[in-house]
């Protein structure tokens, strides 16, 4: 039996409230999907390269397109106005009760990606007579959309732009451990003043740290 992709529309982030579903009349022939990692130089220079730091992963994307056909040829669409506006409705368009389009998941084989939509482009191919469209193509992005409860499952990360406490262990010093949050020894100075330390060279081990969040520059 042919799977066909399936587009589950929910009312809700934590995709608990299921509230539309759209079923593709063919499948995409390919689909691309895509994951990035960002990262930025670190401060300072080498003679023999620049490092990298890691910043953030990127949402990753889904880009697809689909077919919808009323000519005949494919049983299952009448008319392609009205399919394209039965898959906006679960896919795209703004809905007042929720301020926001649906959040999405995507079905097809073993992927379950939960989304939303972020880009549609359709190009009408073939038209009757007097202009009606008979024939559609369909431009899809889809990009990753994080549940609470998959954020909740990543806030263990150290990152610059979180605050977060350090433990002292014997021997640090203010600029030792700046530099292991933040890559960065100069910003001791911001940690000394969220922690109201009046004597910077002396720590004592097993204290707790504050760092906050910083800028990047």
């Amino acid at each position: 039996m042919l799977n066909k992709v399936r587009i589950l529309g929910f009312s809700d982030k934590e995709l608990h409230t299921k509230v539309g579903e759209y079923s593709l009349q063919v499948n995409p022939q390919t689909y691309n999907h895509v994951s990035q990692s960002l990262f930025s130089r670190a401060r300072g220079s080498d003679t023999a390269g620049t490092i990298q730091k890691f910043r953030t992963l990127s949402p990753q994307t889904v880009t697809f397109d689909f077919i919808l056909d009323a000519t005949g040829v494919i049983a299952g669409i009448r008319d392609v106005a009205t399919e394209i506006k039965k898959f906006r409705d679960v896919a795209y368009d703004y809905h007042g009760s929720i301020h926001s389009p649906y959040y999405l998941k995507m079905l097809w084989g073993g992927l379950a990606f939960k989304c939303v939509l972020t880009d549609l482009k359709v190009e009408y191919q073939l038209f009757n007579p007097s202009g009606k469209p008979l024939r559609a193509k369909l431009s899809v992005t889809l990009r990753e959309h994080q549940t609470p409860q998959d954020l909740a499952r990543k806030a263990d990360k150290k990152s610059a732009d979180l605050t977060h406490a350090e433990t002292v262990f014997d021997g640090a010093t203010l600029p030792l451990i700046t530099n292991r949050v933040y890559d960065r020894p100069d910003l001791y100075i911001n940690v000394a003043r969220a922690n109201d330390l009046n004597n910077i060279m002396h720590l004592q081990a097993g204290d707790r740290l504050r760092c906050p969040p910083v800028k990047e520059s």
